[in-house]
């Protein structure tokens, strides 16, 4: 594959993954009350604290990955994050009929999304991220230095 391609796929990839986070965390702020009656619902204490934090996560590790900026620490916080959240709130097995399966679905997509961020976490970035063209800006720098003390010795 063409490297242009994949640089656009990788991004196109970083940005619908990060999406549903961003997304998310903007609804919290914009539905905080809505939000915290539903986290109370199932048994959580301590909402505001864990509202705020949930909030946290999803927008800072979000943009994390969107942008490819420390986007390995962005990814492994937010699958940190969605272990609990799947567990506490995509309890399928407490369910019967309909909604056990579309919580089973909602469970399979955590899953999903967690290998994605695996995959980020792993492998890094990738091409057209912060942490790319941090390094490369790294690796620029280091390969002129020394040509630059070659120069001061001649």
């Amino acid at each position: 594959m063409k490297p242009s391609i994949q640089s656009c796929i990788t991004v196109a990839g970083r940005v619908l993954l990060s999406l549903i986070f961003v997304l998310s965390g903007l609804n919290k702020i914009a539905n905080w009350s809505g939000t915290a009656q539903y986290m109370a619902s199932k048994g959580m204490v301590a909402v505001p604290f864990f509202l705020g934090m949930a909030i946290l996560f999803e927008l800072v590790g979000g943009l994390s990955v969107l942008t490819g900026f420390k986007a390995r620490w962005g990814a492994l916080a937010l699958v940190l994050f969605l272990i609990p959240v799947t567990a506490i709130f995509h309890n399928f097995w407490a369910f019967e009929g309909m909604e056990r399966q579309m919580q089973m679905i909602h469970f399979m997509k955590n899953l999903a999304i967690m290998g994605g961020l695996l995959s980020i976490v792993a492998r890094g970035a990738g091409p057209g991220s912060v942490d790319e063209c941090r390094a490369m800006a790294r690796f620029a720098s280091a390969s002129k230095e020394p040509a630059a003390a070659a120069t001061v010795q001649a």
